[in-house]
């Protein structure tokens, strides 16, 4: 149901999430039937004409009682079956950084600085005083010796299909909210806070446009497809320009992409970063 209003999920665990919001709207919509269907059936049962003089004992009967406990059972199975593995999921089984790839991501008015680690895996330091908004947005101390080999990007982060990202979210400035639609993924950018998120993308770019030339919605924009990263908290008065993009890559794909970055860091024969 929610292939009507959702973009098409990428992500390892998108299907669990649509799958709960589909129960979640099924619930509602029974509810607001029922309870409709009650305040019609209410209105003409108790209506002036048929009780002229009111009625302070109310209507008898357990029907409401049976009404109340079939929500809460639906509400209790929404919990246990769907929402409770999904955060555990989500929340309590993290990959291992050794089998996944980890990246920062520094949020600022109105841009997403993507940050990776280079060909050692070590994220070399950052310090404030180096900031420049120009050429260096997050302060990266290039005199680090783990920091000469870091790659960084601005609103173009670039992952690996099939493979877990652990993605370190953190703010310069105010409070955004760093989301990915069709990976099925939101989560707040805080200042002074270094909040993991991860997830698994499932579809590399390329795919995706090829399975949205088959979707009515999509076929005339396939080609120009790219997974966009949003921000989803209100962060000042450009907020609405505040758009990144994702690209997924095949394993091959994203380590050409590795080594056409590295390459201008000046650095000689880089190490293979999926290997």
């Amino acid at each position: 149901m929610m292939d009507l209003f959702f973009p098409p999920g990428a992500s390892a665990h998108a299907a669990g999430i649509d799958r709960m919001v589909d129960w979640v709207h099924v619930l509602m919509l029974i509810l607001f039937i029922g309870w409709g269907a009650y305040f019609i059936y209410a209105v003409a049962r108790f209506r002036q004409g048929k009780n002229p003089k009111a009625n302070y004992k109310g209507a008898k009967g357990s029907a409401s009682k049976y009404a109340e406990i079939g929500v809460a059972v639906a509400e209790v199975i929404l919990l246990v079956g769907f929402s409770i593995p999904l955060w555990a999921d989500r929340v309590d089984e993290f990959p291992a950084e050794s089998d996944s790839v980890v990246v920062r991501v520094v949020a600022q008015q109105f841009a997403w600085n993507i940050w990776y680690p280079g060909a050692d895996g070590v994220f070399g330091n950052a310090d404030p005083s180096l900031v420049d908004e120009e050429t260096n947005p997050i302060g990266l101390d290039r005199s680090d010796e783990a920091a000469k080999d870091d790659i960084t990007t601005i609103n173009q982060l670039h992952l690996p299909v099939d493979k877990p990202a652990i993605i370190h979210l953190t703010s310069k400035d105010v409070i955004h909210s760093f989301n990915l639609p069709n990976m099925r993924i939101k989560q707040d950018a805080v200042p002074g806070l270094s909040i993991p998120m991860w997830f698994v993308p499932t579809k590399t770019t390329a795919e995706m446009r090829e399975e949205l030339k088959s979707k009515p919605r999509y076929a005339d924009t396939a080609d120009e497809f790219v997974y966009e990263i949003a921000c989803a908290q209100l962060c000042g008065n450009s907020h609405y320009s505040m758009r990144g993009f994702l690209t997924v890559h095949t394993p091959e794909e994203y380590q050409a992409w590795l080594d056409e970055e590295a390459s201008y860091l000046g650095g000689g024969e880089e190490e293979d970063f999926w290997n």
